[in-house]
């Protein structure tokens, strides 16, 4: 028999939700211009825009925020959490930020200049769009399996080592600026590596003075899969295959609002001292002094506590990935079509396969995404053609294989109940998907677009 599971904590406070009537959501969603990231939170009821900066933190987190040191120079907050990384990432260089594209700047603009390449596991859009920014060219080397929602493979977030080589053949290794390896891949549907995979990688690069530098944001999660699924290692803790999938690197940009269970806060961590040095005169430029960054000493004492309670034991990461696939087995249950197998940070709506009677061009992640909104309060995001961007040569869409929104559930937020009520809600929609308009612009920012686009259904 198969014995149910519960969180690993127990509810302290608790936060009113807004509760609204259908009237009300479709001018929300009118009023914000058919895009959920311009809805107002208090129109919202359950909110799975995004898992970043939206966890709740610990009774331990909310006591070191008290702890810490507002000096601006030298705080003893930040020394706290360099060794924190340190123990838990085996990172020995830090450098703080206020949260992961701070970091990504900075490494873009000392690793790229103008020509260069970043082969990389599948695009994602603040990461490509600092990279672009810096004079690169991302070219996406991952598995073909990543680009098929239905595929069970269970590491679809793997780089393609025939795909890397011929990327390294032809720009030669000099031209290639770095390998932009992401773990448990967002735009994939929270997808993972296999730590078979990421020490391939890591040997072809280093015999080729390539560095990888990963993104580590929810590594965490990617670390859980391995222990699930990748033979050899199902008796290991997340703690020491964490420290694994990190030891096959050169760095690391992390934004700490997720895997670290903080609001706000990222940082750069690297081996070479040199690069270090060179990044913490840009961040002194950019961010702030090189002992707090973008950070107050509150937040850094938060984090420095989070990223040791995240691998305390191996219980969290799997009350959080064990929610995320309680919602997507409930759709799976229906025949809704999702991506496939279950992510590690949210459930990822095949919005092409929902809404077959719309053309990618006519928007339907972005017209499922606010159908779902006005059915139920739910707020998730487009991951298609919209956050996709344009060719800044062109001028024409990126047309991503995938179409999907992603219903990302934040950490020790919400309950299962909300998960039930999500699922009925999608259902329900899914089931009179034949009445969904698609969407055009009625304003279409020039740079991150999904963020600020405002739509009109088509007549």
């Amino acid at each position: 028999m198969t014995r149910s599971w519960a969180e690993p904590w127990k509810i302290k406070m608790v936060e009113p939700l807004s509760m609204t009537t259908r009237d009300q959501r479709e001018d929300a969603i009118r009023d914000a211009g058919y895009n959920t990231f311009l809805l107002r939170s208090d129109d919202v009821y359950i909110d799975l825009l995004t898992d970043s900066g939206t966890s709740a933190m610990s009774d331990r987190q909310w006591s070191a925020l008290m702890l810490g040191d507002e000096a601006y120079a030298g705080a003893r907050s930040f020394y706290k959490l360099v060794e924190a990384v340190s123990d838990v990432y085996g990172y020995e260089e830090l450098i703080p930020t206020h949260q992961g594209r701070g970091a990504e700047h900075i490494l873009s603009q000392l690793l790229i200049g103008p020509g260069d390449v970043v082969p990389g596991n599948m695009y994602f859009t603040t990461t490509r769009y600092h990279q672009e920014h810096a004079g690169g060219t991302f070219v996406d080397v991952i598995i073909d399996e990543a680009h098929d929602p239905s595929s069970m493979h269970p590491f679809k977030g793997n780089i393609d080592l025939d795909k890397l080589a011929a990327v390294v053949d032809e720009h030669g290794a000099d031209r290639i600026a770095y390998v932009s390896f992401e773990t448990n891949v967002n735009m994939a549907g929270g997808q993972p590596a296999s730590l078979a995979n990421i020490k391939d990688v890591y040997a072809y690069c280093s015999e080729r003075d390539i560095p990888v530098m990963l993104d580590a944001t929810r590594a965490v999660e990617n670390a859980y899969f391995i222990q699930q699924r990748e033979a050899g290692h199902e008796n290991s803790s997340i703690a020491d295959i964490l420290l694994e999938i990190t030891k096959h690197s050169d760095g690391a940009t992390v934004s700490s609002k997720k895997d670290n269970l903080v609001n706000i806060g990222g940082f750069l961590a690297v081996r070479d001292p040199e690069l270090a040095r060179r990044a913490r005169a840009m961040l002194v430029a950019f961010e702030g002094l090189h002992t707090y960054g973008g950070m107050a000493g509150r937040d850094m004492e938060a984090l420095a506590e989070g990223i040791r309670e995240m691998v305390a034991t191996d219980d969290h990461v799997r009350s959080r990935v064990g929610q995320v696939g309680y919602l997507g087995e409930a759709l799976v249950k229906y025949g809704v079509p999702v991506v496939t197998p279950i992510g590690g940070h949210g459930v990822f709506l095949d919005a092409a396969a929902i809404l077959p009677h719309l053309p990618q061009e006519a928007f339907p992640a972005q017209a499922l995404a606010a159908a779902i909104y006005v059915d139920s309060g739910v707020r998730g995001m487009e991951r298609g053609i919209v956050s996709a961007g344009r060719d800044p040569e062109t001028g024409d869409h990126h047309v991503p294989k995938l179409e999907l929104v992603r219903l990302t559930i934040p950490r020790r937020v919400y309950t299962q109940s909300h998960m039930d009520v999500v699922a009925e809600s999608v259902i329900e929609v899914y089931d009179h998907a034949e009445d969904i308009q698609g969407l055009e612009f009625t304003y279409e920012p020039p740079e991150l677009r999904f963020f600020q686009a405002r739509f009109q259904p088509i007549s």
